[in-house]
């Protein structure tokens, strides 16, 4: 199978190398001259056999937009869009129903895995239609970890659900990380306690409050034991919002997500401790930005 990738950023990068490794063959298009295999957009669309299946993997809103609307004028029938990005749900079916004009497939599909699903893998939340799916399943098992099809993947269901499932997943994960950061800051507010990354430490085997996050918790300590080289700044990249809306517009009580999503409104008013936890661990988790702490190393 040959792929066309738009996209080469943090992850996008990552995917073609992986796809590489598992023996899809991948043309890559970004702006950066150094990082792109052509120098065009129909560069792209003239190195691929038909039907053509092109992944896009670029910022969610206007530029998504801009690359779908230029897929819609370089593709053809047949030919399959895959936007893997973190677009919001309801723009599902506008990009569907521009591509549809021309008789161009699109699936939407969550990714995540961060930075670390180069060598872990990737879980994959697919919308669209059996057919559609089932012509980029190669795809889809190359991304995610070896193992059981049903591992790491599913089909969610129509246009729009893989992207609704996958912000569903990032509320929760605003959620699981306020929770790890405000212990964090309770741990280092009691003088009892002596060591704080040494307790963290002790829960990753055989606790209930295990998980892929505390292990990532456990690395930003190591790493920098006062996160004295982070500011208790947090963005939120939108999702988390979305969710809020969502729970909101369906009568669904998400106290948690809710408070989490405001915890990160007033990170941007103060340098708390715990903010300065879940900055390290989207950073940790997603090669996140964080801004640089003007406190002198503790």
């Amino acid at each position: 199978m040959h792929i066309g990738l738009i996209g080469l950023g943090k992850m996008g990068f990552n995917m073609r190398d992986r796809l590489r490794e598992q023996g899809i063959e991948v043309t890559g298009f970004d702006r950066d001259p150094e990082l792109t295999d052509v120098t065009t957009l129909d560069g792209l669309v003239s190195a691929l056999p038909s039907p053509r299946i092109i992944w896009v993997m670029v910022p969610a809103g206007q530029i998504t937009d801009g690359v779908v609307h230029e897929l819609s004028e370089a593709l053809s029938e047949g030919d399959l869009v895959i936007d893997g990005g973190n677009s919001k749900f309801s723009d599902d079916q506008i990009h569907a129903t521009l591509l549809a004009q021309r008789g161009i497939r699109f699936v939407d599909c969550g990714v995540s895995g961060g930075v670390w699903g180069l060598a872990n893998g990737y879980g994959l939340m697919a919308g669209g239609s059996t057919e559609d799916i089932e012509l980029a399943m190669p795809i889809f098992d190359a991304l995610r970890p070896e193992g059981d099809r049903a591992e790491s993947f599913v089909h969610v269901g129509d246009i729009g659900a893989g992207h609704y499932a996958k912000m569903v997943h990032n509320g929760i994960e605003y959620g699981l990380m306020q929770s790890y950061a405000e212990g964090y800051e309770l741990l280092e507010a009691k003088g009892i306690v002596r060591d704080v990354h040494g307790t963290f430490a002790a829960w990753q085997k055989g606790t209930v409050v295990r998980s892929w996050l505390l292990d990532l918790l456990v690395k930003a300590l190591e790493e920098d034991p006062n996160l004295s080289r982070i500011a208790g700044y947090v963005e939120d990249s939108g999702e988390g919002r979305w969710t809020v809306e969502e729970a909101i517009a369906n009568s669904v009580p998400a106290p948690a997500i809710t408070a989490a999503l405001f915890a990160r409104f007033s990170s941007r008013q103060e340098d708390a401790p715990a903010m300065k936890m879940v900055a390290a661990l989207r950073q940790q988790f997603g090669g996140h930005a964080v801004k640089p702490s003007r406190q002198p190393p503790g």
